[in-house]
């Protein structure tokens, strides 16, 4: 998993603005609540800008956030500042960043739950290395700490979003995301290109990245969790909040630390 998300990084929270952190950071809370953990250390895992880590620490959890990116979590840091600098009031806390790559990732102890969203888990795209992801969450986990994941399904990938261009103009910059499904591999490659002003009054940088995700199906997740040494909990689809169908584009994964 090469390092994403360089330029794209500094307009990531511009062009996200319509993302239902809200919505998805209730879940989570929610989730979190059903399962007995009200309080403690949680992993925010493929943080990136940190939106959804401040989300929980408002809620009262102890968050570290790890991201490959260096420039995402650049941003996260600054927002933090921002925010520490503004006021000491009941929203004064401390958020740990770490910039590892999932497949190495190392905290300081254990914690009572791991979750990552907005697909981040798509990123790792060999199945192997994905199992190597899944036992650190469980090396990581307080005993029957949580583990809930998102990911996109192959499905979304072969019948929905392949193939496709996806483009917006703003005036505070633009951008063309071009996906390119490969079926046999389950890899989708995204050609991204930024426009955002310069320095230079008129002028606009342009910037461009290239991301790969793999497609995977419930089934494939459910093996690696169970073969990591996590009990397989359940799985909702995450657009209902309902049990998956065959049509599913985003899924919820929920696990379970079984015993080191």
């Amino acid at each position: 998993m090469d390092e994403a998300y360089t330029g794209f990084a500094f307009v990531y929270d511009l062009f996200m603005d319509e993302t239902p952190y809200e919505k998805w950071g209730a879940f989570i809370e929610k989730s979190l609540k059903e399962y007995g953990i009200a309080q403690g250390i949680v992993l925010d895992l493929g943080c990136g800008t940190g939106i959804m880590t401040e989300y929980l620490a408002k809620k009262g959890y102890d968050m570290i956030g790890v991201d490959n990116s260096y420039d995402m979590l650049d941003v996260a840091s600054k927002k933090q500042a921002e925010r520490m600098a503004a006021a000491k009031t009941e929203e004064d806390y401390n958020i740990l960043y770490l910039c590892q790559d999932m497949r190495e990732f190392e905290l300081y102890g254990t914690v009572a739950a791991v979750y990552s969203i907005c697909d981040s888990i798509n990123y790792i795209t060999n199945p192997e290395d994905l199992l190597t992801v899944f036992k650190l969450v469980n090396n990581y986990l307080d005993p029957k700490g949580l583990f809930l994941f998102d990911f996109n399904t192959d499905y979304k990938y072969r019948e929905v979003i392949g193939d496709t261009v996806i483009a917006e103009n703003r005036d505070e910059g633009s951008f063309i995301w071009e996906n390119t499904y490969d079926e046999e591999a389950k890899i989708n490659e995204y050609d991204l290109t930024i426009f955002f002003p310069s320095e230079q009054k008129g002028l606009y940088e342009k910037h461009e990245e290239v991301h790969y995700q793999r497609g995977y199906t419930l089934s494939e997740m459910k093996a690696l969790i169970e073969k990591a040494g996590m009990i397989f909990e359940k799985a909702l689809d995450a657009d209902t909040q309902q049990e998956v169908t065959a049509q599913s584009e985003r899924i919820y994964v929920f696990a379970r630390e079984a015993g080191k």
